[in-house]
C-alpha cells in the first residue's frame, strides 16, 4: 500500500497593502513646529540671557527720565539749586534758564497791570495751554512734567484777560545734582561737578516712576513665565499620577478620584484662585509666587487627572498589559516601562497647552492686583500699571501685553502641532 507523503510549500509572507505596511511616521518638525519652539525658546533667552546683555536694574529710577519715551543715550546738564539772584531789568518775557529740570522766567513790569497770569502750551497746542500760576510777581520757574520739546509761554492780564507776553523755548536735558549722587554718577563727597554727564539709554523708554522698561521686561518674564512652566509642571504631574493610579487600580479608589475631580471642578476657578491667594498670604519681602503655584496646583489638576485616566483604562485592557502582569512585573514596572511611554505623548500636548492658560492666570491675577506683589514685577503687574497711562504713554502697556499675546501664542501653535504630530503617529501605529 502506498502511503501517501505530504509535501509543504515554503511559507510566503503575505502582500499587504501600503497602507498597512507602512512604517508608522516619526515625529517630524513641522514649519508651525519650528515657528513656536523656535519662538518660545526666543522668549526663555530673552528673559534669561537678556539681564546679562542689557545690564540695567529693573528698579532702579530715573527722576529725570519719567514716562520718557525710547532714547539712545544723552547727555544731559547737571544743575544745581535754584538760583536766588534778582530777575533784574527785562523788556518782554524772557527765558533765563531752560533745561528738563526747570524753566525760570521772568518779565518787566507793566502798568495798570496788578496781577499776572502764566500759560504753558505745546508748540502746536491751540490756545494758551495749561494755567500754571497767578499773582503779582515778576518771575516764574516751571518744575512741571518738562520734556525735550518746544512749549510755548504766555503772559496775560489775570483781570482782563489781555496777552501781554510770549515766548517759546526747548528745554536741554538735565539733571539734578541730587539724583546724579542719587544715582552714583557723581561722588557724594563732590564739591565741583561736570557740566554735562551721559545717561543711560532707554531702547523702550521708561515707566510713570523712571524705571526701564526693556529691564522690566526681562525680569516681569522670568516671573511669568517661571509661574507658566513651573505651575503645569506641577499640576499635570499630580494629576496624571492620580489619575493613572485611579484608571489602573479602579474600584473605590477610582470614584473617589473622579468624585475629588468633579468637586474641583464645580468651582468657580478665578475666584477660588483669588481666595486661595489671600489665603495663603503674603509675608513681608515676599513676591507672591509661591502661593499663586500652590493656588494653581489645587485648583488646575483635574483635567490631566481625566485625561490619563482614560488613556490608563484603554490601555489596562491590552494584550501586551495582561502578558506583563502574568510574567510577573510589578505595578511601578508596568508603569514604567508600558503605560508611561505611551501616555508620554499625550503628557506633553497637555504640557504646552497648560502654559499659555498658566501664563494668562499670572497675567490676570496680577493685573488686577492679586498677583506678582511689588517690587517684583511680572508682565501682568506691568498691564497694570500700564493701564493708569494709557492715553498719554501707550507704549507702557503694549510692551507688556505684546509679550503676553506673542508667549501665549507660540506656546499654543506649539500644542497643536505637538497635537497634530501625535494623531498622526498613533494613527500610523493603529493601522
Amino acid at each position: 500500500m502506498r502511503i501517501p507523503v505530504f509535501r509543504f510549500a515554503p511559507w510566503q509572507p503575505p502582500v499587504l497593502p501600503d497602507a498597512e505596511c507602512a512604517a508608522p511616521p516619526s515625529w517630524r518638525w513641522s514649519p508651525s513646529l519650528l515657528a513656536a519652539a523656535g519662538t518660545a525658546m526666543a522668549m526663555l533667552l530673552f528673559v534669561l540671557l537678556g539681564p546679562l546683555v542689557w545690564q540695567q536694574d529693573p528698579s532702579q529710577q530715573w527722576l529725570s527720565q519719567v514716562s520718557s519715551g525710547p532714547t539712545s543715550g544723552i547727555y544731559a546738564r547737571v544743575v544745581g539749586p535754584i538760583s536766588t539772584k534778582g530777575v533784574g531789568n527785562v523788556s518782554r518775557l524772557t527765558v533765563l534758564e531752560s533745561n528738563t529740570e526747570r524753566v525760570q522766567l521772568a518779565w518787566p513790569e507793566v502798568v495798570s497791570v496788578e496781577r499776572f497770569r502764566l500759560y504753558r502750551a505745546k508748540q502746536h497746542q491751540s490756545g494758551k495751554g495749561l494755567p500754571l500760576w497767578q499773582g503779582r510777581g515778576r518771575s516764574y520757574t516751571d518744575e512741571l512734567q518738562l520734556r525735550r520739546q518746544i512749549y510755548r509761554y504766555t503772559l496775560v492780564d489775570a483781570d482782563t484777560g489781555m496777552m501781554l507776553f510770549s515766548t517759546e523755548t526747548r528745554p536741554e536735558p538735565a539733571i539734578s545734582v541730587f539724583e546724579a549722587q542719587l544715582q552714583e554718577l557723581i561722588p557724594a563727597s563732590a564739591t565741583v561737578y561736570p557740566e554735562y554727564l551721559r545717561l543711560p539709554a532707554h531702547p523702550l523708554g521708561t515707566d510713570a516712576l523712571g524705571r526701564d522698561i526693556l529691564a522690566r521686561l526681562m525680569a516681569g518674564g522670568r516671573s511669568s513665565l517661571f509661574v507658566g512652566i513651573v505651575a503645569p509642571l506641577l499640576f499635570i504631574s499630580f494629576g496624571a499620577i492620580f489619575g493613572g493610579l485611579a484608571g489602573y487600580i479602579g474600584g473605590k479608589f477610582d470614584q473617589f478620584a473622579m468624585r475629588s475631580a468633579d468637586f474641583v471642578v464645580a468651582l468657580p476657578f478665578l475666584l477660588f484662585m483669588i481666595l486661595l491667594r489671600i489665603a495663603f498670604g503674603i509675608g513681608p519681602g515676599e513676591d507672591g509666587i509661591l502661593p499663586l503655584i500652590l493656588a494653581m496646583l489645587l485648583l488646575s489638576w483635574p483635567s490631566s487627572a481625566r485625561l490619563i485616566r482614560g488613556q490608563v483604562l484603554a490601555l489596562r485592557s491590552q494584550p501586551f498589559i495582561d502578558s506583563a502582569r502574568l510574567s510577573g512585573v510589578t505595578t511601578w514596572g508596568i508603569f514604567r516601562r508600558h503605560i508611561f511611554p505611551n501616555v508620554l505623548p499625550v503628557l506633553m500636548v497637555a504640557f504646552s497647552f497648560a502654559i499659555p492658560q498658566a501664563i494668562f492666570t499670572e497675567a490676570f491675577l496680577s493685573f488686577i492686583g492679586m498677583g506678582v506683589s511689588p517690587p517684583s514685577t511680572s508682565w501682568g503687574a506691568m498691564c497694570n500699571d500700564g493701564i493708569k497711562t494709557l492715553l498719554s504713554h501707550p507704549g507702557q502697556l503694549l510692551w507688556p501685553a505684546a509679550m503676553i499675546s506673542i508667549s501665549v501664542l507660540a506656546f499654543n501653535i506649539l500644542g497643536d502641532a505637538l497635537r497634530d504630530t501625535a494623531d498622526k503617529r498613533s494613527g500610523g501605529v493603529g493601522q
